[in-house]
C-alpha cells in the first residue's frame, strides 16, 4: 500500500473517531426526545440529566483536536564532532537507502533502535528526524548486524512511516483520551456511592443497628458502557493499521537486507530477542544487585556490564538464536513475528555477503566506556546516581552479604522475645540461649506457615527445625563474612558463589544438624567459628 492510501485510511479511521462521537450524541439526543414526547415529568428529567452527562465527555473528547506535545527528547544527544564514526555510517546508509539523514541521533540505555519525525499538519509537512540507538542492543551486535539495524531504521523514513505515524498517533491518543476520561467519571461515581452509603452505614450503626453490606455495582454503569463502545472502536483501530504497520516493517527488512546483506540481516534479527532477554536477565540479577542497599556497580557499568553476560555466556545466546518466537506479542503488535521476519529474509538470494567479519558494534563509537557512562546521566534518576559506586567483585560481594545479613533479621528478633533481651541479639547470645535450653521456644516464634502453626508435639519440632536452621546458618554465615573468613564471588555464568576456607563448608554443615538436633550441642560451631584463618583477598 501506498504512503497516499495509508494518508486516506489513516485518516478514515481518524474519521471514524469524531462520526462515533457525532452517533453517540445524536443517541443520546433521541433518547431525550423519546422522552419528552412520551416519559413521565421525573422519568424524563432523569433521562435529560444523564442524557447530558454523557454528551459533555464526548463533546469535550472531540473538541481536543490538539495532540498534546510528546516529551523532550529522551536518550543522549550526540554530534558529528563527538561521534564522527557513527554519523559518518548512518549518513553513508541514508544515502544508500534513498532518503534525508537525521537531523539528530541520540543515544539510549534501551535494547531498542528507532526513528521518529516531528511531522506537522498530521504528517503532511516534514519535520526534525531523530534516529535513537540503544547502547545495550550495540553491545550485543556486530558492526555488520548494526549496520543492519540502522538500514532498517532508515527504511522508515524512505516509506513515508514517520510522518504518517503523526495520523495514527492522532487517533491512537484521541480514543484513549476517551476511554480514560469514561473511567475516570465511572470511578468518581463508584466513590460517590460508597461515600454515600458509607455515612449511612454509620447512622444506623449510631443508632443501634446493623450495617448494610456495601454494594456500588451499578454505580457508573452508564459511563462504563460508554468506555466499552470507545473500547471497541479503540481494538476496530489498532487491528486496522496493524496490518499496515507490520508490512512496513517487512519493507524495512528488505532495505536493511540488500544495504547490509542478507546473513547480516537475519543474523541481527536472530539476535535481538535473545540481547533483550539476556539485558532484562542482567539488569534484574546484576544491575540492580545492590540497589536495595544503595550499591551500583562502576560509572559506566550500569549499563555497560551486559558485555560481560553476552560474552561469558555465548553459547546459550547462541541457542536463544535459534529459538525464535512464531506468533506476534499480542494481535496490536505492529511487527509481524520474528520467525516470519527471518524466514523472509533468508529466502532472498545469497548475495555473497557473509554475517561474520566485522569488529563489534559499540566500535562505531570513539569510546564506548565513556558512552556508557554518560547514559546513565540521561537515565538513571538523581537519587540513583548518588548511590554508592562499586566494581563489580566488590558489589556482589557487599550486596549478597547485605542479604545475608538481612535473612538474620526474624531468628535475632525471636531471641530477643524468647529470652528478653533488649536490642539486637548477637550470635554467641543466640548460642547461649541454645544451650540453656530455649532453642524451641526461639523456633516457635519464628514466622510459620498455617499447617506448621497448627502442628503440635514433634510434628511441630520438625516444622520448626529447618526454620531454626536456616536462620542459623544465615547468622553463622553472616560472622563468617564480617570477620573476613568467607567471601562472596561474582560469577557471570551462574549464580554468586559463597567461598569459605577449606574443609569449613562440611564442618559448617554438621555444626548446624547438630545445634539444630533434639538435644542441641553448639561446641561444633563453637569450634568452627574460633578457628581464626582468613579468606585471602
Amino acid at each position: 500500500m501506498g504512503a497516499t492510501l495509508r494518508a486516506v485510511r489513516a485518516l478514515v479511521l481518524l474519521s471514524g473517531f469524531y462520526l462515533l462521537g457525532l452517533g453517540l450524541l445524536a443517541l443520546l439526543g433521541a433518547a431525550d426526545w423519546v422522552a419528552v414526547l412520551w416519559a413521565p415529568a421525573a422519568t424524563r428529567i432523569k433521562i435529560l440529566v444523564v442524557s447530558v452527562l454523557l454528551a459533555i465527555p464526548v463533546v469535550r473528547g472531540m473538541a481536543m483536536l490538539r495532540t498534546p506535545r510528546d516529551e523532550e527528547p529522551g536518550g543522549l544527544l550526540v554530534t558529528e564532532a563527538d561521534e564522527p564514526r557513527l554519523w559518518a555510517t548512518v549518513r553513508e546508509l541514508a544515502r544508500e537507502v534513498g532518503t534525508r539523514a537525521p537531523d539528530e541521533i541520540r543515544l539510549t540505555a534501551d535494547v531498542n533502535a528507532a526513528v521518529t519525525e516531528d511531522a506537522r499538519l498530521l504528517g503532511l509537512v516534514g519535520g526534525v528526524r531523530r534516529l535513537y540507538l540503544g547502547l545495550p542492543l550495540a553491545a550485543g551486535l556486530d558492526e555488520a548486524g548494526l549496520r543492519a539495524v540502522l538500514a532498517h531504521e532508515l527504511g522508515h523514513y524512505v516509506n513515508a512511516d514517520t510522518r504518517l505515524a503523526a495520523i495514527g498517533a492522532r487517533g491512537r491518543v484521541q480514543v484513549g483520551r476517551m476511554i480514560e476520561l469514561f473511567h475516570a467519571k465511572a470511578d468518581a461515581k463508584v466513590d460517590k456511592e460508597r461515600a454515600r452509603q458509607e455515612r449511612r452505614s454509620e447512622k444506623r450503626i449510631s443508632r443501634g443497628r446493623k450495617a448494610k453490606e456495601i454494594d456500588t455495582d451499578g454505580a457508573g454503569v452508564t459511563y462504563r458502557t460508554m468506555a466499552k463502545i470507545y473500547t471497541a472502536y479503540g481494538r476496530l483501530y489498532l487491528r486496522s493499521t496493524t496490518s499496515g504497520a507490520r508490512r512496513q516493517e517487512l519493507a524495512a527488512d528488505l532495505a536493511a537486507a540488500r544495504l547490509a546483506g542478507r546473513d547480516a540481516t537475519a543474523r541481527a534479527l536472530r539476535t535481538i530477542p535473545a540481547i533483550d532477554a539476556a539485558n532484562d536477565f542482567y539488569l534484574s540479577s546484576y544491575a540492580a544487585l545492590g540497589t536495595e542497599f544503595g550499591l551500583l556497580p562502576a560509572r559506566g557499568e550500569v549499563f555497560g556490564g551486559v558485555r560481560h553476560l553476552l560474552a561469558a555466556r555465548a553459547e546459550e545466546l547462541a541457542g536463544l538464536r535459534e529459538e525464535l518466537p512464531d506468533e506476534p506479542a499480542s494481535p496490536y503488535d505492529s511487527h509481524p513475528p520474528t520467525a516470519e521476519r527471518v524466514a523472509r529474509v533468508e529466502a532472498l538470494p545469497d548475495d555473497g555477503r557473509g554475517a561474520e567479519g566485522s569488529g563489534p558494534a559499540l566500535g562505531l563509537l570513539a569510546s564506548p566506556d565513556a558512552a556508557l557512562a554518560a547514559i546513565e546521566d540521561v537515565s538513571l534518576t538523581p537519587e540513583t546516581r548518588r548511590m554508592r559506586r562499586l566494581d563489580w567483585p566488590d558489589l556482589v560481594h557487599e550486596a549478597m552479604s547485605a542479604r545475608v545479613a538481612r535473612g538474620t533479621e526474624e531468628l535475632r528478633a525471636a531471641a530477643g522475645a524468647a529470652t528478653g533481651a533488649a536490642g539486637t541479639v548477637e550470635l554467641p547470645a543466640l548460642l547461649d540461649a541454645i544451650d540453656a535450653g530455649s532453642a524451641w521456644e526461639i523456633a516457635d516464634r519464628l514466622p510459620k506457615s498455617e499447617e506448621a502453626a497448627a502442628a503440635t508435639g514433634r510434628a511441630a519440632r520438625e516444622f520448626a527445625r529447618p526454620a531454626l536452621r536456616q536462620g542459623l546458618s544465615a547468622m553463622v554465615t553472616d560472622e563468617l563474612l564480617r570477620s573476613g573468613r568467607a567471601r562472596w564471588e561474582l560469577s557471570w555464568t551462574g549464580p554468586a558463589t559463597l567461598t569459605l576456607p577449606d574443609g569449613t563448608a562440611d564442618a559448617l554443615s554438621a555444626a548446624l544438624d547438630a545445634a539444630t538436633a533434639d538435644l542441641p550441642d553448639t561446641g561444633p560451631l563453637r569450634a568452627l567459628l574460633s578457628r581464626p584463618t582468613p579468606l585471602p583477598h
